[in-house]
C-alpha cells in the first residue's frame, strides 16, 4: 500500500502544473479580462507593440457600429463598389467593382470571412477614401486613450507604422461588444452571402472556437507571415463574458489551444457578483427650469465586480454624488454618480447616473402658469 501511494505521488508530481502564467506558452502577447468591469485577470507582454493582421478590423467594424448606431448608416443602405475595394489583396469575399452591394452583407463578409474587399469599400462608403478612414481609426483609438495602436490601413496586412497590443485590442474590443448587434454576425460559423448577380458565397467564420467552445460568439482572428497567428475572442456565459486577445502564435491550433487556455482559467476561477441592476431607482432630484419639478435618478449601467469563485460577495456602502441638474436633460445624460465605499469607506467603484425620463425645459407659457401657481399657494420666489 505504500508503495503504491508512493508510486502515485511521484506521478502527481510529474504533472504538468496549469498556473495563469503557463496559459499562453506559444504566443507573443496576451490578456484575458472581464467584459464588465474590465478588470484584467492575466496578461504576457500585453504593451508590446505587435502587428495585429486583420484583428484590425475589430476597429473598422466598431466605427461602421458606430456610424449605424448614431444613424449616419442603415444595415439596408448599397454601397458602391469600387475598383480599388474589389482589387483588394489577401483574404477577400470577391465583390465585382461597380456592384452595389448591402451595408448588412459587407458587414458579414468582414466579420465571418474577413473580407479585406468589404472592409475597405465600406471605409469608402462612411469616409469618402480609406486615408480618411484610417485617421477616423487613429481619432478613436486616442479617445479611446490607447497608448500602443497606431494604423495604417482598415483591413490589417502588414504595413509600416501600423502595430497594436493585446491590451489596447482588447479595449477595442470591448468597446465593440457595446454595440451588442455586432455578436449578431460575429457568432455566425457558416453563412451563404448573397451577391447582386444572384450568385452566392460561401463564408466560413476564421474564428472556429464559434462552433467548437461553448460560449463564444466571437470576435477576429488574423495572420501574416509577419504577425503570426492572432485572435481576439469573447465568451459568455450565465451572466459573465470574458475577452481575450493572443498575438503572434506559431500556428492556427496553438492560437485555438492558447485561447481555449485562458477562457477555462477565467470560467474555472472567477463568477461575476452584480451589486446593483442597470435602470436601478435612487431617488428623485430636482431639476431647475424644468418642465416638471422632479426627475428620478436611475444607474446608467450595472454595478458590477469580478471575484474568485471562492470569495464572498461584499457589502458596499453607497453614496450618491449629483451635482445641479438644469433643464434640458434627457435619459442617458450623465448627471451624477454612485460611488461604492468599502468598510474602510474607500471609494472601490464608481457607476455613471442618468435620469428615468427626457425633461424639456420650461418656456415662457410655463413660467407664467409657474408663477400664477405659486402666487395660490404663497410663494413669490421663482426660478
Amino acid at each position: 500500500m505504500k508503495k503504491l501511494f508512493l508510486i502515485l505521488l511521484s506521478i502527481f508530481l510529474l504533472l504538468p502544473k496549469v498556473h495563469a502564467e503557463d496559459l499562453t506558452p506559444g504566443a507573443k502577447s496576451a490578456i484575458l479580462l472581464e467584459f464588465s468591469t474590465g478588470k484584467v485577470l492575466y496578461e504576457k507582454n500585453s504593451h508590446e507593440k505587435l502587428p495585429p493582421a486583420s484583428m484590425t478590423k475589430i476597429m473598422t467594424l466598431l466605427l461602421i457600429m458606430e456610424a449605424i448606431d448614431e444613424g449616419r448608416l442603415k444595415l439596408d443602405d448599397d454601397v458602391l463598389i469600387s475598383e480599388n475595394a474589389s482589387h483588394m489583396g489577401g483574404s477577400q469575399i470577391f465583390l465585382e467593382p461597380n456592384s452595389n452591394m448591402k451595408v448588412e452583407e459587407l458587414i458579414k463578409g468582414i466579420a465571418i470571412a474577413s473580407g479585406n474587399d468589404a472592409a475597405v469599400a465600406m471605409a469608402e462608403k462612411i469616409a469618402g477614401t480609406t486615408e480618411e478612414f484610417v485617421n477616423l481609426m487613429n481619432k478613436k483609438a486616442t479617445e479611446l486613450g490607447l497608448k500602443d495602436t497606431h494604423f495604417a490601413n482598415v483591413h490589417g496586412l502588414d504595413a509600416e507604422n501600423h502595430y497594436t497590443s493585446a491590451a489596447d485590442m482588447a479595449t477595442m474590443a470591448r468597446e465593440l461588444l457595446k454595440h451588442e448587434q455586432i455578436l449578431k454576425y460575429t457568432s455566425i460559423y457558416e453563412e451563404y452571402l448573397n451577391k447582386p448577380d444572384g450568385s452566392k458565397t460561401w463564408l466560413v467564420n476564421t474564428n472556429k472556437l464559434v462552433r467548437f467552445y461553448n460560449g463564444v460568439d466571437g470576435l477576429k482572428t488574423g495572420f501574416t507571415t509577419n504577425a503570426g497567428y492572432c485572435l481576439t475572442s469573447t465568451a459568455k456565459r450565465s451572466n459573465i463574458r470574458f475577452i481575450t486577445v493572443v498575438m503572434g502564435e506559431p500556428s492556427p491550433s496553438e492560437r485555438s489551444t492558447d485561447t481555449t487556455n485562458l477562457l477555462n482559467y477565467a470560467f474555472n476561477n472567477f463568477k461575476l457578483n452584480t451589486i446593483l441592476e442597470k435602470g436601478t431607482e435612487l431617488g428623485e432630484v430636482k431639476i431647475e427650469k424644468g418642465k416638471v419639478e422632479y426627475g428620478t435618478l436611475i444607474l446608467k449601467e450595472d454595478a458590477t465586480e469580478i471575484l474568485k469563485n471562492t470569495d464572498k460577495n461584499i457589502d458596499y456602502q453607497k453614496n450618491i454624488k449629483v451635482e445641479r441638474i438644469t433643464a434640458p436633460v434627457k435619459y442617458g445624460d450623465v448627471v451624477g454618480e454612485l460611488e461604492l465605499l468599502d468598510e474602510n469607506k474607500n471609494v472601490v467603484k464608481t457607476i455613471p447616473i442618468t435620469i428615468k425620463e427626457n425633461i424639456a425645459k420650461r418656456n415662457y407659457f410655463d413660467n407664467f402658469v409657474k408663477i400664477i401657481k405659486e402666487v395660490l399657494n404663497g410663494k413669490t420666489t421663482h426660478k
